[in-house]
């Protein structure tokens, strides 16, 4: 008889966040996938837990993988678990999850601490509709493509971030988005957690420098409908290109966007600002 897949959240700061069922789970599996070994044997010591664990993360969840799934088949239960939080989310066990939907074993969720969850429950921004956005891609054609994507968003924005990635991060989303409010919200749980309200003109001057540290999650508010659709015209559009040049943006490129908010042809606005 086949074995079953735990999905078990781990405490994001403090080990005191860590539930009953997830502790009990994880001492009744016969294994541990985890994403650092180092890392989980630090909570397994602390509870007192000697099941044995594999390694499984972004480097060898394919063959991994296979050995993991022939083990839960030939009966044996296994639990996944992240460095912090839960498992899956912008994770490699989102893998393992679906070679186990493939091969029709169960998978159960033992809900614990998740950073996106909590940063937006205390961003002070709109909760109804949201969407995560994870984390921005280093690869230049990539990160546009992404951030263009999200231009016209209306609905609450979460992105995980480094520290040391922040600033140039901080001014992207300026650059595309736009005045909008943000949460930087760093080491949920932790002793330093701060909750930072700012706006992103603010912010993408203010932390130019790295000074914020931790695990970071950003929170950041989506489009505003105006109450009252605006007719723009060639030289609305021709205004706010020129306003996204000087954020940074090329001619072509701020063309482009300010025919996207304006309706106005593109090529009509690039041959007005030239």
């Amino acid at each position: 008889m086949s074995g079953k897949l735990y999905v078990v959240g781990t405490p994001i700061g403090n080990l005191n966040d860590f539930s009953p069922r997830a502790k009990q789970t994880l001492e009744m599996v016969d294994f541990i996938a985890a994403e650092d070994t180092r890392v989980t044997v630090k909570l397994l010591n602390n509870l007192e837990i000697k099941t044995p664990m594999v390694s499984y993360h972004e480097h060898n969840m394919t063959e991994r993988g296979k050995l993991i799934i022939e083990r839960i088949v030939a009966g044996e239960n296994c639990a996944i678990v992240t460095d912090a939080g839960m498992p899956c989310i912008s994770d490699p066990g989102e893998m393992l999850i679906k070679q186990c939907a493939a091969e029709n074993i169960e998978v159960l969720a033992v809900p614990g601490p998740s950073a996106l969850i909590a940063a937006l429950a205390v961003s002070g921004l709109d909760t109804g509709r949201f969407t995560f956005e994870g984390f921005l891609s280093m690869n230049k054609k990539s990160r546009i493509e992404h951030l263009e994507s999200i231009i016209n968003e209306k609905r609450t924005m979460i992105f995980y971030e480094a520290p040391h990635k922040l600033p140039a991060t901080l001014i992207d989303l300026y650059k595309y988005l736009g005045d909008r409010k943000i949460s930087i919200v760093r080491e949920i749980t932790k002793i330093y957690e701060q909750v930072i309200r700012t706006t992103l003109s603010s912010a993408s001057n203010q932390y130019i420098n790295g000074e914020i540290k931790g695990e970071i999650v950003l929170v950041i508010e989506g489009k505003k409908d105006n109450k009252e659709e605006k007719e723009y015209n060639l030289e609305d559009a021709c205004k706010l290109a020129s306003e996204l040049i000087e954020r940074g943006f090329s001619k072509s490129n701020a063309a482009k966007q300010a025919s996207i908010v304006t309706g106005i042809k593109k090529g009509d606005i690039y041959k007005e600002i030239l």
